[in-house]
């Protein structure tokens, strides 16, 4: 019996070592459209469309910051955001968000949130848009 409650033990302080662990190299989370919500509540948070200008400027979600993943500037610019700062990712589908999820856990931030589906999933559930005052 003493064996299995120190095997407990032992295994209950692996798994608290573990967490710590990820939690300071950072975490990605895949978050609903209502977690979105919630989280754009907090003036803290970091706010990013890494779509193309293009797909930006024919509809983005409010106070999103346009930085496109598939630009030539995206490493450099994403330095300029603060790591120390929550951060919300959004693409059309949710591909170069993860993708870009991934570059900024490795460039440093701690906690990163990545729109799950995309701004067509935010769009078919019923979520606005706004429309860009450049043509």
């Amino acid at each position: 019996m003493k064996r299995f409650v120190l095997f407990l033990c032992s295994l209950f302080g692996l798994v608290v070592s573990s967490c710590k662990e990820s939690s300071s190299k950072g975490i990605i989370k895949v978050v609903s459209s209502e977690e979105v919500q919630t989280l754009l509540m907090d003036d803290f948070m970091q706010f990013v469309d890494v779509r193309t200008s293009k797909e930006f400027h024919a509809g983005y979600i409010e106070g999103a910051k346009n930085i496109d993943y598939l630009s030539n500037t995206f490493d450099s610019e994403i330095q300029k955001l603060d790591k120390t700062k929550p951060i919300i990712l959004y693409c059309r589908s949710g591909k170069r968000s993860a993708k870009s999820s991934k570059k900024l856990l490795k460039a440093g931030f701690t906690e990163i949130y990545d729109l799950e589906g995309g701004i067509m999933k935010w769009t078919k559930q019923g979520f606005k848009l706004n429309l860009s005052k450049r043509h």
